[in-house]
């Protein structure tokens, strides 16, 4: 079966001794976007769940009541759908 979007890979359960591995699969996937830069990748999350704490709609078809802020960033990044730059 192939998974059509990181969105839908967020709400399917991989568990392998406790630990979501969808997590991983989409913060492996946001990594490889952003040159495996592990610190604009934490910037960029921290910044993006702060905009959707403060209104900003989210990019990809997640609800944000049901689905933490830094998830649904993680999720946009993975798919392409916030650009990051790690420019000024």
């Amino acid at each position: 079966m192939e998974i059509e979007s990181y969105a839908q890979l967020l709400s399917r359960k991989f568990n392998r001794g406790g630990v979501y591995m969808k997590i991983e699969k989409l913060t492996a996937k946001a990594l490889e976007r952003l040159d495996f830069n592990r610190y604009l990748l934490a910037v960029a999350v921290g910044k993006r769940a702060e905009e959707l704490f403060r209104g900003a709609k989210p990019l990809v078809n997640l609800d944000k009541k049901d689905y933490k802020y830094t998830d649904i960033a993680l999720v946009e990044i993975a798919e392409g759908k916030l650009v990051v730059s790690d420019e000024g």
